[in-house]
């Protein structure tokens, strides 16, 4: 059974927080310039997205709330379809009621991982506010913390025009160590191998036994490396922390694309070649997911 690790659930809470911050009167607008399909309601697009998953065969899939307090989006959708999808949503430590919502989502939302993009809420991740945050979701049996270190690009606020204020020293894979190492309980998930700062995420995920790697998306800061592949950065992360911490991703977001099956193709491919085990292929393409997210 195939999981993927990293599905964007653009809600259309997601929608109107960009219009908002766009300045128009209706996401529709957004949408338009776009030429993305209106997500409908919560369910709606759960629905959607068991019909491109069943299409792919795909078992299992995050679906991530990809704002503040859309939680409640991605709760809907893991209620609709419990053995489909498990919630992750995102946090901004600087809120007033971010620990409170950390609380709320891992227990009464039932959702099982919060969110955190340093780089976006200019919150680093040795403040105090985080940690709170972490310690919240610590408690609580079974959640996992996903930290974006390195780059953050956001493809939508680039076609609409959006600025991306971000700092990016605040994505240090080193200060993702030493909160695994605070709370060595909790799963700690790294997308995109570090975004860039792969040394440090090897580093990290080196002296934290805790810490795991997702795969997704293109992967396309290996250009900031003259001379990496893809392929060394498989061969590399698996020398270093093995097949039983890398989760298989795409970083799929939006209709009509669907789920990036060409993400898929082209790992799939990668990892054949590294003379993996069928049972070690199956930990990253689908155990290792299920192993943190049973259901």
């Amino acid at each position: 059974m195939l999981c993927d690790a990293h599905c964007h659930f653009f809600s259309a809470g997601f929608f109107a927080a960009l219009a908002k911050q766009r300045g128009v009167l209706s996401s529709s607008i957004i949408l338009g310039e776009l030429g993305w399909e209106d997500p409908g309601s919560p369910e709606a697009l759960a629905d959607r997205w068991v019909q491109e998953l069943d299409a792919y065969g795909v078992g299992r899939s995050a679906l991530i709330a990809s704002v503040p307090g859309d939680e409640q989006s991605v709760a809907a959708a893991v209620a609709r379809h419990p053995a489909r999808f498990v919630g992750y949503f995102m946090i901004d430590p600087s809120a007033a009621d971010a620990v409170d919502r950390t609380r709320r989502a891992l227990t009464d939302l039932g959702l099982r991982a919060v969110c955190l993009f340093p780089a976006m809420h200019q919150v680093p991740l040795d403040d105090d506010r985080t940690n709170r945050v972490v310690e919240a979701a610590s408690a609580v049996p079974g959640a996992a913390v996903f930290v974006h270190c390195g780059l953050l690009s956001i493809g939508v606020r680039k076609k609409l025009g959006l600025p991306s204020r971000f700092d990016l020293r605040l994505g240090d894979p080193l200060a993702v160590s030493r909160l695994a190492l605070t709370f060595p309980k909790t799963p700690f998930i790294m997308p995109h191998f570090g975004a860039g700062l792969f040394r440090e995420a090897l580093m990290a995920a080196d002296v934290a036994a805790n810490i795991h790697f997702d795969t997704s998306s293109s992967n396309s800061w290996i250009r900031y490396t003259p001379g990496l592949t893809i392929e060394a950065i498989f061969k590399t992360a698996l020398s270093v922390v093995g097949p039983s911490r890398l989760l298989f991703g795409t970083d799929s977001s939006f209709f009509p694309r669907g789920w990036n099956e060409p993400i898929y193709e082209q790992q799939k491919t990668i990892v054949e070649s590294t003379g993996l085990s069928s049972p070690e292929k199956e930990s990253v393409f689908s155990g290792n997911f299920n192993r943190l997210f049973p259901q």
